[in-house]
C-alpha cells in the first residue's frame, strides 16, 4: 500500500517547520540522517536543535518520515507519531535500518 504524502497546502506550521518537513520527505527508505544533518541539508547548518524541534511538531508522521532521523551519537532520539518511540524502532527495522 503506498501512502499518500501531504501536500505544502497541508502544512500548517512555520516557515521553519515547512522547510524541514519538506525536507524530511527527500529521505529515502532505509536510510536514515541526524537531525545536524537535516540542518545543514536546509543550508542551517547551526540550528541542529530546532530541526529537531521541528521533526517532533511533524503532523503527518509517518507519511512524512521523521522516523528516518537520529542524533549524532547514533540514539534513536525521540518519535512523535503514534507509539512513541517503539513506533520509531519497529519503522526503521521494517526498512531495513539496524537499530
Amino acid at each position: 500500500m503506498k501512502l499518500n504524502r501531504p501536500s505544502n497546502n497541508d502544512f500548517r506550521g512555520t516557515k521553519f517547520q515547512k522547510k524541514v518537513w519538506n525536507y524530511l520527505k527527500t529521505i529515502r527508505k532505509g536510510t536514515v540522517k541526524t537531525y545536524k544533518q537535516v540542518a545543514i541539508a536546509i543550508n542551517r547548518p547551526k540550528s541542529a536543535r530546532a530541526v529537531a524541534n521541528a521533526v517532533g511538531k511533524n503532523p503527518f508522521a509517518p507519511k512524512i518520515p521523521c522516523h528516518r532521523v537520529i542524533r549524532s551519537d547514533g540514539s534513536l532520539g525521540g518519535y512523535s507519531g503514534k507509539g512513541g518511540i517503539k513506533t520509531k524502532k519497529l519503522l526503521l527495522k521494517r526498512e531495513g535500518v539496524i537499530v
